[in-house]
């Protein structure tokens, strides 16, 4: 009881704004702590060219930039160097061999004309007589450079020849030089390239004298065409090291096998991945701040209008009941955490996954509970991640995200404790899935029995645990959950017997109550569900004197006609007092409590009032009143309206919808003006709403009936 008075006066001291601020700021302080660890950099006493103690790998994925660099240079050395073929040169001795051949006609032409002809054997040709005389005058046609390299024989064996072999030995010298060169000629090549040019003259059929010349002019065209290109060959180098793809130490790869010795390479790799530095990076705790605080921002998003309004008091908006289950949840990942590092990865899986998220769904409202759910699996997915192979475990992340996604889907079929081992089961077939589709998708066997048997034990964990804790929850803290409203709801429970076998009247009248309270409720957002239960018990005082109550008198006298209006009045406002100290001894919810207290308010007994006014004397208001306090919430007040529309109604002995409508907006009205509705938060625009609805709900339970005729009997 203790614990209760202290949960209850923490939990009024954190509905406060500034308080549930501090509350979010306490949970964001609390998993960075717990997480400390998990992001702490890992350092390893090694020391070079001694052997490994156990296999390392590496934490992060790095570039290794010696490895790359020698890769590059073996890419660069590979390259060999680039030559270019000079496409004028090839123009421009096809083009020195044609002006010598042209020069020679020329000569050979003016000096046919100065000289008596001479026929070859054949007559067939004209050639000069003493061409030896002509050399002058074909030097004289060419450039320095050409008559420093040719000799006066080959000069003179051009000179010799007739126009027409001349311009035959023009065509085949210039052909054999183009395909010769056009292929290009390297320094090294040149000779060979004049013994092809030779080749390809000597079996032509020129005469003998001319046909050496053109050799001889072949041979002097023929030079180096294919240069180094220092450019191209840079560019080509270059080329080959940017198409080097980085050499890369990948996150989880092993560095050194245990047992195996730590050279200067392998000494080098765990300095560079930083498993050896002597000072911490800062980085990971930044890091991790700034995940903590990205999260706990939308939880303060998704708690916002809560946090903004101080006048708000669902229990189901409560940030403290979220930051207990938050907090219940991450303490027992690290105890889970602490077992995985003392034994093997697998331990992990056991973290009851869906029990956070299934409490929450219980105590709060679902989307409450996907908010939960998301926190802890990014949370969870940094706390167990792997040693030295991993910034995240994303398996485990997802793992804990789908548990719980499914845990909160199974329970909209139901809350109740058969329905949450029901779901602990089907949650338990669901991780045992997922385990192995993030198993199968890694490319991985089953290694190890033990995680699929953790992944099912988790599901049943989390449904035995959700069990466990709640009632602490709700007894420690005053909640009314929906599960322990709908055990409340139950006909066996020993109150609702009492009610149905004392006072039966009393009890088919709180459940039309019930369906009236609870259809408006919803239409207005209130909750639905506790203004059913609350009616199941607002009149449970009426057990102690039963027969005092129109609904319960069947077939006898009414009591109230030998009483006076005085003694009627204590005996029907009793009923109230009764009622309260009756739920209490029961130990319910302090909301119910409150409904039993509140669902008259301090309304007048007119009937009474009256009729002590008829009878004359000096009559107070106040003590025809009701005790109160008046409906402090919108399902009290509901539920009050609700209790005089259902009574007021079945007083009437042919009700329609108009008279109906007429009566409902009466008490509406009468309670407005009154000041019945005056400290509970509904505005007019939501008793529209209700009027609405419990119009609805009577006009469908006093529906006109069909008159079906007797038959007559013959």
């Amino acid at each position: 009881m203790k614990f209760k008075t202290i949960g209850s006066s923490f939990k009024n001291w954190v509905s406060k704004p500034v308080s549930q601020i501090g509350v979010l700021l306490l949970m964001a302080f609390i998993s960075f702590i717990f997480l400390f660890d998990s992001v702490k950099p890992e350092k390893l006493n090694v020391e070079l060219y001694n052997v490994a103690e156990t296999t390392i790998r590496s934490p992060k994925t790095i570039e290794d930039p010696v490895e790359t660099k020698e890769k590059q240079q073996k890419a660069v050395n590979s390259v060999e160097d680039v030559y270019t073929v000079n496409k004028e040169y090839v123009k421009k001795r096809v083009n020195l061999i044609n002006e010598i051949y042209t020069s020679a006609e020329s000569v050979v032409s003016a000096g046919l004309k100065n000289q008596e002809v001479e026929k070859d054997e054949k007559n067939t040709a004209q050639t000069l007589l003493k061409p030896s005389d002509y050399v002058s005058d074909l030097r004289g046609k060419l450039s320095d450079n050409v008559n420093k390299d040719l000799t006066d024989e080959t000069l003179i064996n051009l000179l010799g020849s007739s126009l027409s072999d001349l311009s035959i030995a023009k065509d085949i010298t210039m052909t054999s030089i183009n395909e010769t060169m056009k292929d290009g000629i390297r320094a090294n090549e040149v000779e060979n390239a004049k013994m092809k040019v030779e080749e390809g003259i000597k079996y032509s059929s020129l005469p003998v004298r001319l046909k050496s010349a053109s050799i001889d002019l072949g041979r002097y065209a023929i030079i180096q065409n294919v240069f180094f290109d220092p450019e191209s060959t840079e560019r080509a180098r270059e080329n080959a090291s940017e198409s080097v793809e980085p050499v890369r130490i990948l996150q989880g790869q092993i560095i050194a096998e245990e047992g195996y010795l730590i050279d200067a390479d392998v000494y080098r790799q765990l300095k560079l991945v930083g498993l050896l530095n002597s000072e911490d990076s800062l980085l990971p705790y930044v890091g991790l701040a700034a995940v903590i605080v990205l999260v706990f921002a939308g939880v303060y998003v998704m708690f916002g209008n809560t946090i903004r309004n101080e006048e708000h008091e669902d229990y189901r908006d409560n940030l403290f009941i979220f930051s207990i289950v938050y907090l219940l949840a991450l303490l027992l990942m690290k105890i889970i955490h602490i077992f995985v590092g003392l034994s093997q990865e697998s331990i992990a899986y056991f973290f009851p996954a869906a029990m956070a998220a299934m409490l929450v769904t219980i105590l709060m409202r679902e989307r409450y509970a996907v908010g939960i759910t998301i926190v802890l699996s990014v949370i969870g997915s940094i706390m167990f991640k792997e040693e030295l192979a991993g910034t995240v475990h994303v398996t485990m992340g997802i793992y804990i995200l789908v548990s719980g996604i499914s845990g909160i889907l199974l329970l909209k079929q139901g809350i109740a404790r058969t329905s949450i081992l029901r779901a602990g089961m089907i949650n338990a077939i669901i991780n045992l899935i997922v385990v192995l589709g993030l198993i199968w998708i890694g490319g991985n066997g089953i290694n190890h029995i033990m995680i699929l048997v953790a992944a099912i034990a988790s599901g049943v964990i989390s449904a035995v645990f959700t069990i466990g804790i709640l009632p602490f929850i709700e007894t420690g803290f005053g909640i009314f959950s929906s599960m322990r409203m709908i055990e409340l709801s139950n006909p066996n429970h020993p109150l609702l017997r009492k009610i149905l076998t004392e006072a039966p009247g009393t009890y088919h009248h709180s459940v039309m109550v019930a369906n009236l309270a609870e259809a408006a409720c919803e239409a207005i957002g209130a909750n639905g569900l506790l203004a059913r239960v609350g009616c199941y018990y607002h009149d449970i005082g009426k057990t102690k004197r039963p027969y005092y109550f129109i609904e319960n008198q069947v077939n006898i006298e009414n009591p109230h006609d030998h009483l006076s209006p005085e003694k009627s009045t204590k005996i029907i406002v009793s009923h109230v007092t009764d009622g309260a100290e009756l739920v209490k001894k029961y130990k319910m919810p302090k909301e119910i409590v409150d409904i039993v207290e509140q669902h008259h308010g301090t309304t007048l007994l007119k009937f009474f009032y009256h009729k002590a006014c008829e009878a004359g004397g000096e009559v107070k208001e106040e003590n025809f009143r009701y005790p109160g306090p008046k409906a402090q919430t919108k399902e009290a007040a509901i539920i009050g309206i609700a209790d005089s529309v259902e009574a007021a109604v079945r007083s009437l002995k042919s009700p329609t919808q108009a008279t109906i409508e007429k009566l409902v907006k009466s008490i509406i009205a009468d309670r407005l003006n009154d000041g019945q509705l005056n400290e509970c938060d509904l505005t007019f625009k939501e008793l529209n709403k209700v009027s609405q609805s419990l119009c609805e709900t009577l006009a469908g339970i006093f529906h006109n009936r069909i008159e079906y005729p007797e038959l007559e009997k013959e």
